[in-house]
């Protein structure tokens, strides 16, 4: 597999544009479970586009944007640049360059399948404080949620690049247990979704790290593919896509 820190690098404009936000509950229990407030100090791991970042800036928090990819931190910096509270950071996770124990928390949105689990767990003990907080989120679909999912699944098993390959489902709750071991862990779920005309369904699409790009062979097929998904499962000229959102709180 490739460098994972590059995989999104000629998918920004689609990432931004059709990738969806979190629920707000995620915050509300950052705030209520956290002790989340605006005189904390977070950092945003694999921080991308700033989808987490920005809801986390909106609390008034201190936050660090880690993201080690060029095109996806510079997306984030021309977005949240004017907010005060936003620093962003050329680093990973493994190696933040981050002081020991300046942080109250550690968030990871939709990146954390990306780490490696062992040099990023000695690094989130040395930067967070004693009582601070660790949060990981994944919107998550699933292709048992709806019958449009499950033949979006069905196509990317056949024209995708390496689909199979970064599939997350190594991430149950037992390896998270194992990466927050000794401490205990809460996990939350919420539904979220989003709502797409065909446009806005390739979008979504291409915004993902194992679908092939323009000029690759897979390309046109897996377009083709979704054409006819979406002409057989489009309701009123658009498809839901469903999400179930996964918290877990250390």
């Amino acid at each position: 597999m490739k460098d994972s820190t590059q995989r999104f690098t000629h998918r920004v404009a689609d990432y931004i544009q059709y990738r969806p936000t979190y629920p707000p509950e995620v915050i509300q229990i950052l705030v209520q479970e956290a002790g989340l407030s605006p005189d904390k100090v977070i950092a945003d791991i694999g921080s991308g586009t700033g989808i987490l970042t920005c809801q986390l800036l909106e609390t008034g928090c201190k936050v660090y944007g880690i993201e080690p990819n060029t095109a996806m931190r510079r997306a984030a910096e021309d977005t949240l640049s004017n907010q005060a509270g936003f620093i962003s950071l050329n680093a990973t996770a493994e190696n933040t360059s981050l002081p020991d124990h300046s942080l109250d928390g550690i968030t990871a949105g939709q990146a954390f399948h990306w780490f490696d689990r062992l040099a990023t767990k000695g690094e989130f003990r040395r930067i967070l404080r004693p009582d601070g907080f660790m949060a990981l989120v994944w919107n998550n679909w699933q292709r048992d949620l709806s019958p449009f999912l499950e033949s979006y699944a069905q196509l990317l098993e056949a024209w995708g690049t390496d689909y199979t390959l970064v599939s997350r489902t190594n991430l149950d709750d037992a390896s998270i247990r194992q990466f927050f071991h000794p401490r205990p862990f809460q996990k939350f779920t919420f539904p979220n979704y989003q709502t797409f005309d065909y446009e806005g369904l390739k979008g979504r699409l291409l915004s993902s790290s194992y679908t092939p790009q323009a000029g690759h062979p897979k390309h046109q097929p897996l377009l083709e593919g979704l054409q006819e998904i979406f002409a057989r499962c489009q309701t009123g000229g658009t498809v839901r896509f469903d999400y179930i959102t996964v918290l877990y709180l250390c």
